[in-house]
């Protein structure tokens, strides 16, 4: 007998397991290809991505998957067991930050043998393709292209009677804008912008403003303790203004958690995130969200933002249903029902016939996010290398620094140089 179990009520994996061998599944299920996929995100993308499971087991009989999400900050150490103890998903939601880190460790496997049987990539966008490369290896199937944006609470400025910022504000114009807002703002404690000083996509702008890559492509800092410096400084006079939110209410946000943001808690009407992140914040958002770009270093620059893969489907180097978990990435990220599911949630699908299926049918706000990636004009530079295999360490101690200085424990000047030995010094040790 075969058994369904509703994905959209159940995580599954080894609870998943257990309650079929409770209720005693006969030799039929020996046949099925069981694979697993691990991913992370919130329930609005569980419902999204079971949904295209569903369709695929549908159309693939004897294919079931035992599907499991996480919070992103949940999510690595999960996964970094799982491999460790030889027990990886089959199928892997993998990020830019780390992909390079895994294909190096020969956790996740080369799909180049898949490539143009299993995997069609005719009509699928170079650069996103090239993102999932490591060592001239494909390693990652980008599930879309994004770019960092701002989360903007509408309903606040309507009610605030205040325009929100055009493409061209900088950094130096949210002194002026925050007075006006605390002058004109109706809900008491809501302060104009969230503290972003620990936040690395912010910082990996900004340098890129300033002509400096976060990191080279031989893997090492690309920028010096000044610029670091400059960072918190700008961060710490903006808090002296009395333009950011506390650093106690900052620090709610420690998961990296939709849920915990300063825009859902209602601490700010502005929350730094990435552009198909519009969908999961509206639908736990009560108010009209929209969303902008970062600020501009200064007057005049750009190039900050670049279409980024918002994440990548990889396989499990120890996967036994290597070509089965090819077949359903191809699905994925090309079957027109398949895309209307998703719509625009993990990003600008890159895949021409996939994007022209879904056009019509996307409701107002992943129109938004498909206009924002579409037309960033002068902000819009080119995608930078992977980062290497130890920036997610870096990140850590990034924010873990920037939460120094908004405490008042170090000072910008003394923090901007410690970082940068600090950073310097897990790079080194990394690459030993």
């Amino acid at each position: 007998m075969t058994i369904r179990l509703d994905r959209r009520k159940f995580l599954m994996g080894s609870t998943a397991l257990a309650a079929a061998a409770g209720i005693g599944i006969g030799p039929a299920m020996s046949q099925e290809t069981r694979m697993r996929l691990l991913f992370w995100g919130g329930q609005a993308r569980a419902d999204r991505t079971y949904g295209v499971t569903d369709l695929y087991t549908s159309a693939n009989p004897g294919v079931t998957f035992d599907g499991e999400f996480l919070a992103f900050t949940d999510y690595w150490p999960k996964l970094a067991t799982q491999t460790a103890g030889g027990n990886s998903p089959d199928v892997i939601q993998m990020d830019y930050r780390y992909i390079v880190e895994y294909a190096n460790r020969n956790a996740i496997a080369p799909l180049d043998e898949f490539v143009g049987n299993e995997l069609n990539l005719d009509d699928f966008d170079a650069d996103q393709l090239e993102g999932g490369k490591v060592g001239g290896k494909l390693y990652g199937i980008s599930l879309g292209a994004n770019s960092v944006a701002l989360m903007v609470n509408q309903t606040a400025f309507d009610e605030a009677g205040m325009d929100i910022p055009n493409r061209d504000y900088s950094y130096a114009d949210l002194p002026a804008l925050a007075e006006e807002w605390n002058s004109k703002n109706k809900r008491p404690g809501m302060k104009f912008w969230s503290d972003y000083s620990g936040g690395e996509p912010g910082l990996d702008n900004w340098l890129r403003q300033r002509g400096k890559p976060l990191y080279t492509a031989d893997g090492q800092l690309g920028f010096e303790a000044q610029d670091i410096t400059d960072w918190f400084q700008m961060w710490a006079d903006l808090r002296a203004a009395g333009v950011l939110v506390s650093p106690e209410d900052q620090a709610l946000d420690a998961t990296d958690a939709i849920e915990n943001t300063m825009i859902t808690l209602a601490k700010a009407p502005v929350t730094y995130a990435n552009s198909n992140q519009l969908i999961a914040f509206q639908a736990v958002n009560p108010d009209t969200l929209t969303m902008i770009n970062y600020p501009r270093a200064e007057p005049g620059s750009g190039g900050g933002h670049y279409r980024k893969p918002s994440m990548f489907f990889s396989l499990g180097a120890g996967s036994q249903h290597l070509a089965e978990g090819a077949k359903f990435i191809d699905f994925f990220i090309r079957d027109p029902e398949a895309g209307k599911i998703l719509g625009v949630e993990r990003g600008i699908p890159c895949s021409k016939a996939q994007r022209e299926a879904i056009a019509p049918t996307l409701d107002p706000q992943s129109r938004i996010a498909l206009d924002f990636v579409s037309n960033l004009g002068d902000l819009l530079g080119p995608l930078p290398p992977s980062p290497p295999a130890a920036a997610g360490e870096v990140g850590v101690a990034f924010k873990t620094k920037s939460q120094e200085v908004a405490f008042g424990q170090q000072s910008p000047q003394d923090a901007g140089p410690a970082f940068v030995q600090q950073a310097t010094e897990i790079l080194s040790r990394a690459a030993s």
